[in-house]
Order: structure tokens, then C-alpha cells, then sequence
């Protein structure tokens, strides 16, 4: 089954960190619809073309599916290529090791309707290796006490329980745009006392919407981390702090607001795209409208422009670039004569939209639909 076109269970492993952290946020996103990104896209393809590597190595007949990716560059060649040669490794420890592919990993008898997909499952003698390719490179992801990699361990000790005498499982983070070849081990025993006495119990709670709201860094992909009360208390917190005199602050008055400072920050910017989302599609916030918000001229044809410059008888690069518009003004003794020679190869793109106060001396724009801030 392709990537794209995988149902997600409610109380999914990729999930697991919020829903385990904060149980009624699983329902609320349930109710939700999914939205993607480009930056999720780009991992769809990427697992797609590493899961035709791995099954060229292992010799399993599959579709190149390079020709029909939506993104794909050297990068993606190099680092798909790495995971290969990584499980390759693995693979070569053992005699005659079950290596599986994309596999279904049922955990629902710890997490109702609990299921996921292993990019890579290993079992030989009596370890049993999970292997996780991320594409991602924005956060470093450890494999140690990971609630993801706990639960697809979980899922494919059930599958191979039975056949092996499974005594350890070895969870694996690959993530090579960042260098990151994350492992952990974990004993049989302990992978259960942790299903037994901390995952089900919550998982539970989360398939009911009950437990308590709990705002924290696991927030980040909540789909109603702009409107959670909880994480508002949270950070509203350090605004209702009760400083105490001398009027200058303390240092440990400072640091306690740097700990929250970077949470406080996200969670105002996602206030704000979210009102402006909502203003896009036609509520009228009180004392607030959408306006243009500001642009840079650019130029149309990079190339045309540096011609230009050199018949004038000027160099046009900071090598390797062509100059920016404010230094080629410069270069070439002013707006006038930048004008005279590039003008036609300058245009000014529509801004993005902003929300502002209504004190704002820009015009607000009248119909405020989406269709009148598409993007070229």
C-alpha cells in the first residue's frame, strides 16, 4: 500500500508522546482534520524510495519509484542509500535473520485500536531490532525511552513472540540528514511493565478523552495547540507571576522566565496564525483586520539582469550571487540609473497576509478569502 494512502489509528505511535503526555488531546485531533506539509511530503517520498532499496537488497522484486516522486534530489539518493548500507550491517551480524519491510505492527492489546508501521523489523537469535528512517532534520530524535519505538517493539514482539525466544529488543532512530544513528536496548520484561503499568492505563484514558489536559514541549503537533486552555494557563503563567521587589529582577527571576521564554514565544505565534487563519476565512476578529503585509522587490530574470550590468561596463556578482537590489543601486550611482538599466527586471510580489490592530494606517483588504492571498 503506498505511504500516502495508509490509514492512521486515532491513537497512533507517532502520536504516542502527546497522547501519553496530555490522554484527552487524542480525541480532540481525532475530531480534526488531517493537514499535510511539504516537509511531510518529502518524508513520504523518502521512505518510499528507501523501502524499494531495502527490498532491491533484500532481493524482493519492486517498482522504482523515483520517476513518480514528488521530491527527489541527490540528498534523498545519499541518505536512502545510508539506511540501506545500516541495515545491511545489521542484517550481516546474523545467519539467518527475518528482516521485514513496512511492516503492520499490531499493538491494540495494550492501546485500543493501537496499530502502526515498522520501516524496518530484524529478528534473529534472541534480539529483535526495530528500525525507525526519519527524514526529518529540524530535531534530533532519541531512540532512549522513545513511547514510538516502545510501541512498534511492542507490535512486533507480539508478531514473533510465539516463534522466538525473544530476551532484548534493540530500537533504532535513523535520521541521516542530521548524522543521527540513535540506539537503545530494552530487556522483554521491562518493554512489559511499561505496557502493563504506564501505556495502557493511559491509552485508556485517551480512547475515552478522559485524563487530564497537560501542556509541554509534546504540544508542538497538537491541532489545537492554538485554542487549548491548558496550554494557555501554561504559558500565561509567567505573565501572573507575582515579582516580587526589589524593582530590578533577580537572576533567578530571569532565569525562570529564559526556561519559558522559547514555549511562551511558540505559543504566541501559533495564537496569531491561528486568528489569522480564521480572519482568511471571513471572522471578524474585534479590533483586528487582515492587511497586506510587507514585501521585498526581487528580481524576475537573474540572469538578464547580470547581461545588463556587464554591457554597462560593471561586475554584477558577489561571487557567487548577483548583487542585491540595494547594492546594485549602489554599484550603479543610484536609483536613477538602476531604473534606467534593471526596472523592467524588478517587481515587487504581493505581500502575505497579516493581522493587525485596526490602528494600523494600511487598508484592509475586503473580501478576506483565501483565494485572495494565493501564492504563484
Amino acid at each position: 500500500m503506498a505511504h500516502e494512502t495508509r490509514t492512521h489509528a486515532v491513537l497512533s505511535a507517532s502520536a504516542s508522546k502527546r497522547w501519553l503526555s496530555c490522554p484527552p488531546s487524542a480525541k480532540l485531533n481525532a475530531e480534526l482534520p488531517d493537514t499535510t506539509s511539504e516537509y511531510a511530503r518529502e518524508g513520504t517520498c523518502a521512505h518510499e524510495l528507501a523501502e524499494y532499496k531495502v527490498n532491491k537488497l533484500l532481493g524482493v522484486e519492486s517498482k522504482d519509484p523515483t520517476e513518480n516522486l514528488d521530491f527527489y534530489d541527490s540528498e534523498m539518493e545519499d541518505c536512502t542509500d545510508s539506511y540501506v548500507q545500516y541495515i545491511s550491517e545489521q542484517i550481516s551480524q546474523y545467519v539467518s535473520p527475518v528482516v521485514m519491510v513496512e511492516q503492520r505492527l499490531d499493538f491494540s492489546k495494550y492501546v485500543p485500536g493501537g496499530f502502526g508501521t515498522g520501516d524496518c523489523i530484524i529478528v534473529a537469535d534472541d534480539v529483535l531490532t526495530v528500525i525507525d528512517f526519519k527524514y526529518g532534520k529540524g530535531v534530533a530524535v532519541d531512540a532512549e525511552g522513545n513511547p514510538q519505538m516502545m510501541l512498534y517493539a511492542l507490535g512486533a514482539l507480539e508478531m514473533f513472540c510465539v516463534l522466538y525466544d525473544i530476551g532484548e529488543i534493540k530500537m533504532v532512530i535513523f535520521q541521516p540528514r542530521i548524522e543521527n544513528i540513535s540506539e537503545s536496548v530494552i530487556t522483554v520484561s521491562d518493554l512489559l511493565d511499561w505496557a502493563e503499568n504506564e501505556l495502557k492505563p493511559k491509552a485508556e484514558l485517551a480512547a475515552k478523552g478522559e485524563g487530564e489536559f497537560c501542556a509541554g514541549e509534546h504540544c508542538r503537533f497538537c491541532k489545537v495547540k492554538a485554542t487549548c486552555r491548558k496550554r494557555a494557563e501554561y504559558n500565561l503563567a509567567i505573565a501572573q507571576y507575582d515579582f516580587a521587589p526589589p524593582d530590578m529582577l533577580e537572576d533567578s527571576e530571569t532565569e525562570m522566565i529564559l526556561e519559558r521564554a522559547d514555549a511562551l514565544v511558540s505559543w504566541a505565534a501559533d495564537v496569531k496564525e491561528y486568528a489569522l487563519s480564521q480572519a482568511l476565512s471571513g471572522k471578524q476578529w474585534n479590533g483586528y483586520k487582515v492587511v497586506e503585509g510587507k514585501s521585498n522587490r526581487r528580481y524576475t530574470d537573474e540572469k538578464l539582469v547580470a547581461e545588463t550590468v556587464k554591457a554597462a561596463g560593471k561586475n554584477p556578482y558577489s561571487e557567487p550571487e548577483v548583487l542585491g537590489i540595494t547594492a546594485m543601486t549602489k554599484l550603479l550611482g543610484g536609483k536613477k540609473k538602476f531604473d534606467e538599466l534593471l526596472s523592467k527586471y524588478v517587481c515587487k510580489p504581493q505581500g502575505k497576509p497579516t493581522l493587525v490592530p485596526m490602528s494600523d494606517k494600511r487598508k484592509a483588504w475586503k473580501n478576506t478569502a483565501n483565494e485572495d492571498f494565493q501564492e504563484d
